[in-house]
């Protein structure tokens, strides 16, 4: 089951308020000792997460299906627990013994938020508030790395997690209606995501596959030293505005001696091009330009020092210098400890 995303927390009778975890989505069916974890788009993960199975087969009812979120809890010392989306993803890795060594050094936690089927009765046509009780119930003796996570039906603590809770990695706020049953591929729920916007230097571009126009925007911001550093990209343009920004783009084609041309040996400056087990063979060459647009896009929010997800176009800015567009322009949320959100004392009510 899917949710619909809106702007704004919605308020209705019986209405149920979660946060939004950054991780994989993931149902775990078990029965007995076997044990399969499937993705959101069906695909297994299970291999990948051993960790999580032996955790499943030690804690989870033994014939049940559960819905809810991988997630990874970076805890550093002197630091604040907090969701690590980037840790999550190193974990889908081909190798056996790669996987095996980072289970032992990144563990995985499991946060259940609905269930499907508990012995041979199944809840799928169960309205949600059962379902949430049943839940509580199946798994009121799990412990760490295996959570439920916390409800609330209260609109103005809603608001309030979706303010603070972003400091410790999460993404938003979920509201769930008491009476919808529990429909696949279908958007009963509701998601309530953070919205922002930057102004970035377009230093760069690479071409769409179907041809000679933009696929994408390469976007840029100065750290305190003057270093660009490449931060994501723009890339959801109609065709035929994918054309106009090739003749846009023109006249800064011409380059001498680009911030992103030389590499970086050291480690310290984030630049475009890198081959991950996530780009696979994909086309990663790029098309570089002057650092000298500027654009106005809007983002849901920062992984380290990049945009988490594709940001939007919104507007050219001609009005702003390039060495304007830094790293102090964003919003940094309050850091917030995870384990607080798991475990605090709004945790169901």
């Amino acid at each position: 089951m899917l949710a619909k995303s809106i702007p704004d927390i919605p308020v209705g009778p019986g209405m149920t308020y979660e946060p939004k975890w950054d991780g994989f989505r993931c149902i775990v069916f078990r029965d007995g000792d076997e044990v399969e974890l499937a993705s959101r788009g069906g695909k297994t993960l299970t291999r990948y997460f051993p960790e999580v199975v032996e955790q499943a087969k030690a804690q989870l009812p033994p014939r049940s299906a559960i819905d809810g979120e991988l997630v990874i809890i970076q805890r550093t010392e002197g630091g604040t627990p907090r969701l690590d989306f980037d840790l999550l993803s190193q974990r889908i890795h081909p190798a056996a013994s790669r996987v095996k060594l980072l289970a032992e050094q990144i563990p995985a936690s499991f946060v259940a938020f609905d269930i499907l089927a508990l012995g041979d009765e199944s809840y799928l046509d169960t309205p949600y508030a059962a379902r949430r009780t049943t839940l509580e119930s199946a798994l009121k003796d799990v412990a760490a790395p295996v959570y439920v996570t916390p409800t609330t039906s209260d609109p103005a603590t809603a608001q309030r997690w979706f303010q603070v809770f972003e400091g410790a990695g999460l993404d938003g706020v979920i509201a769930k209606p008491a009476d919808i049953a529990y429909e696949p591929g279908k958007r009963l729920m509701f998601k309530v995501k953070h919205a922002r916007t930057a102004d970035a230097v377009v230093a760069g571009f690479r071409w769409h596959k179907s041809g000679p126009v933009v696929g994408s925007l390469l976007l840029g911001l100065y750290d305190e030293t003057g270093t660009l550093h490449h931060v994501g990209v723009s890339a959801s343009f109609p065709m035929a505005r994918r054309a106009e920004l090739l003749e846009e783009l023109a006249p800064y084609r011409d380059v001498d001696d680009h911030p992103w041309a030389h590499g970086d040996h050291e480690g310290t400056q984030r630049i475009p091009g890198g081959v991950s087990r996530w780009t696979g063979g994909k086309n990663l060459a790029w098309e570089p330009l002057r650092p000298e647009l500027v654009v106005e896009v809007a983002y849901n929010a920062m992984e380290g020092e990049r945009f988490r997800q594709t940001a939007q176009f919104l507007r050219w800015r001609p009005d702003r210098e390039p060495r304007s567009c830094t790293y102090e322009q964003l919003e940094r949320p309050l850091r917030f400890d995870v384990d607080e959100v798991l475990g605090g004392p709004n945790r169901s009510r």
